[in-house]
């Protein structure tokens, strides 16, 4: 793909939790615009690399930057959307509340509040359950529903933890189709997957496995480079296992 402004850069990301290591040696650009993956099996390091990028967590060694700034960075963080594999809403409130709550964090106020909130909603098509107490949502309604909070105040880049698990697969296409259409109006996403079938609608895709990156690329590329019809089979080519 056609390479535009460099939005995300990682320099040499290494993360270790005692003798434990997670992230090895890692670099990375991202460009504006464009749909990355990150693809692998559990504990490849794909939840702390996203989490560093939103100042969750810090390098071991190494520096991560956004928009040419290092992070973490306190001011960069209302242009950055994020949605981690728990989902972080209260349960005694209802949908609306929880939207109108994260919607303030983010200085949303008045119409463009209400405007945002409705839109969002219909993206995840949870319109009718807005007033419904979030405990009594199943759990791909919450995920749908924190998906809609981090798109609610347009961020320039949106990083997205395995966003569709436990979602079905015709809601799975809908909310695809909402990637794209974000992506068209410049928004970068960040995707972290081990579904196949998502790796193969991001623009490029960076293959990890124990911590590190062994590939990157679109997926066109990796599989002409292994000779190979799928990603998954790609992915095994080079050097990782089942997901």
């Amino acid at each position: 793909m056609k390479q535009t402004k460099e939005i995300v850069s990682i320099q040499h990301i290494s993360r270790a939790f005692g003798k434990q290591q997670v992230l090895n040696d890692i670099s990375l650009d991202i460009y504006e615009g464009e749909i990355f993956g990150l693809l692998g099996p559990s504990g490849a390091g794909k939840t702390t690399l996203v989490k560093q990028l939103v100042g969750l967590d810090l390098p071991t060694s190494g520096e991560n930057f956004l928009f040419q700034e290092k992070m973490p960075s306190l001011k960069l963080i209302e242009r950055v959307g994020y949605m981690a594999q728990a989902d972080a809403l209260y349960g005694e409130l209802s949908a609306k509340e929880n939207l109108q709550f994260f919607a303030s964090l983010y200085g949303l106020k008045g119409m463009k509040q209400q405007q945002r909130m409705t839109d969002v909603m219909e993206v995840v098509q949870l319109t009718d359950h807005m007033t419904k107490l979030v405990s009594n949502y199943s759990g791909g309604m919450k995920r749908r529903l924190s998906l809609a909070i981090s798109l609610l105040h347009e961020p320039d880049i949106l990083i997205l933890d395995e966003p569709t698990v436990g979602i079905d697969p015709v809601l799975r296409r809908s909310i695809w189709e909402a990637f794209y259409d974000l992506k068209k109006k410049g928004t970068t996403i960040i995707v972290t997957t081990h579904v196949m079938d998502e790796a193969e609608k991001c623009d490029r895709l960076g293959l990890m496995r124990n911590g590190g990156l062994i590939a990157v690329g679109t997926p066109k590329e990796l599989k002409e480079k292994t000779k190979t019809t799928t990603i998954e089979e790609a992915f095994l080519v080079y050097g990782g296992a089942y997901l």
